[in-house]
């Protein structure tokens, strides 16, 4: 592709494929929930077998996602500018025949010109649900790099003769887990720290006013325009360098990061190693982050972090976060042991195509280099910080939550450092003295031997956001039952003491803590909120 991006030509491929419906969701109907999970898995026989029909999604599909090459009277039949597309690098002349076993277009003559794609085009629909952020866009890549990742490509090369190591991927898990933990909320300015294909850009723009895409990989920076432009996104700029260097003491409202996070012996891959020693990439973009926040501005990144012979790893993280200024909440969602982690990385590195001996070798360098650190483990999640005002003691909170949570999880995000807000300006009386309700996904499950007369503990559990669940005694399970928000959580106390028989003053004196955690995990908001 030309350096230079020509954004009246993108506007008309946009056109085009907003005729044949070549969009995410026009993909999912053409080729059915089976075959278009398979193109997550890299799995290409089944889209194929779908769209032998020649219509024009059928056409652009086999083009763009599949990488087949058509014939140019079925390019230009679904509405591209060919010789345009030709002229500025998209597509290129295909030999006569190239890609038969693949399924070219079944209605070219025999000798027909045939023209393929240079680029990866992923329709890609950008809506968080319950959020303004939505519309149809594109995603552009390296070929072979939107659907499925890079690991099935060789570790030699890309495509095109382009470097592995430059390589520049479409949408994964990691994106897509980053997107839908972010916060949305109308803002000034954004900043999307290793953009990649540009899309975190991509889904600030739906609610940031200007947005900021920077990365090292001048690469990665042409891919995002091509993004922004095919999908009608004029408000990103891109700049190239490392971490915040690009934007020197400017501030931004939202920060997003799905930064080169992986822990290895080396700088191998742009798109995936950090190039510094162990974590301290991550260590360094969170701890740098506050001075690029405004005031009640958000940094949200996903990262790992080692776990260390000796040291609990949330005295790591909590390292990081020192004198940031910064409110945290930082969910730990994974841990692999060494072996396991080196693994998974070595195969997406293309190592386990390799001869046994360079594959060998390859994993014992990682382990030298875990072990010289010391380093039994490495732990994946979240991290969202929250600048604070100044002479605020930041609240922060350090977790492991494995378990299954709703997407998208921003406006929980949202809603938790709202109510550490609430909570931080609150004594006991002050709770006391709160009218509460019950959140409207909690439900109550009882545990105990059949035919009991009381239950041997009382759960909570919530079936939205973090998915949470708390024990509680009968007394927490019927305050918390009681909680519509038309009495204070003291009266409902005085009233369960006399209901019992207990001393209001020693239930009132006992309850406070309970409250303070039911609030923080969401299970009960105050009514006025």
């Amino acid at each position: 592709m030309r350096p230079a991006v020509d954004v009246e030509l993108a506007a008309r491929l946009r056109a085009a494929f907003v005729a044949a419906d070549f969009t995410a969701d026009g993909c999912l109907d053409l080729l059915g929930a089976p075959a278009y999970a398979a193109l997550a898995r890299s799995e290409t026989v089944p889209a194929l077998r779908a769209t032998g029909g020649g219509s024009a999604r059928e056409t652009l599909l086999r083009l763009f996602l599949l990488q087949c090459p058509v014939s140019r009277e079925a390019a230009e039949a679904a509405g591209l500018p060919v010789a345009e597309c030709l002229a500025a690098g998209w597509l290129v002349a295909a030999p006569t025949g190239t890609g038969a076993e693949a399924g070219t277009d079944s209605g070219s003559a025999p000798g027909a010109e045939q023209v393929r794609a240079t680029v990866d085009v992923r329709p890609y629909a950008s809506d968080i649900a319950g959020t303004d952020d939505a519309g149809d866009a594109w995603i552009v890549s390296d070929l072979g790099c939107a659907v499925g990742g890079a690991g099935g490509i060789g570790s030699a090369g890309g495509p095109a003769g382009v470097e592995r190591s430059e390589l520049v991927l479409g949408v994964g898990g990691a994106s897509t887990t980053l997107a839908n933990i972010t916060v949305r909320r109308p803002v000034r300015r954004v900043l999307d720290l290793g953009t990649g294909s540009g899309v975190q850009a991509l889904h600030a723009a739906r609610h940031g006013g200007q947005v900021v895409a920077t990365d090292v990989n001048s690469r990665a920076l042409h891919f995002t325009r091509l993004t922004m432009a095919l999908s009608g996104l004029p408000q990103v700029s891109t700049r190239q360098g490392s971490l915040f260097e690009p934007v020197g003491v400017e501030l931004f409202d939202l920060i997003v990061s799905n930064p080169p996070f992986v822990i290895s012996p080396g700088g191998r891959f742009t798109y995936r190693d950090g190039g510094m020693a162990g974590d301290d990439l991550c260590r360094s973009l969170v701890a740098g982050a506050g001075e690029h926040l405004e005031p009640g501005g958000y940094c949200q990144l996903l990262a790992n972090w080692q776990h260390v012979r000796g040291e609990d790893w949330r005295e790591r993280i909590s390292g990081w976060l020192a004198g940031t200024g910064c409110d945290a909440w930082v969910v730990q969602r994974e841990v692999q042991d060494v072996c396991e982690y080196a693994e998974l990385w070595l195969r997406d590195g293309g190592d386990h195509r390799t001869d046994a001996a360079h594959y060998a070798a390859r994993y014992a360098e990682w382990l030298d280099v875990f072990e010289a650190a010391k380093v039994e483990g490495v732990g994946f999640g979240w991290i969202t910080l929250r600048k604070a005002p100044e002479g605020r003691e930041p609240v922060v909170l350090i977790e492991e939550w494995p378990h299954s949570v709703e997407q998208p999880l921003g406006p929980e995000v949202e809603r938790w450092f709202a109510r550490q807000d609430f909570l931080r300006a609150q004594d006991d009386a002050g709770l006391l003295d709160t009218a509460y309700r019950l959140a409207d996904d909690v439900v109550q499950e009882q545990v105990g031997v059949p035919g009991a007369e009381d239950p041997e503990h009382v759960i909570l559990r919530q079936n939205r956001g973090m998915r949470r669940a708390t024990k509680v005694d009968t007394i927490g399970a019927g305050f918390a039952g009681a909680c519509d928000g038309t009495l204070s959580a003291g009266r409902i106390l005085d009233a369960i003491a006399q209901l019992v028989g207990e001393d209001p003053v020693a239930l009132r004196d006992r309850t406070p803590g309970q409250i303070r955690l039911l609030v923080e995990q969401g299970f009960l908001l105050p009514a006025d909120s």
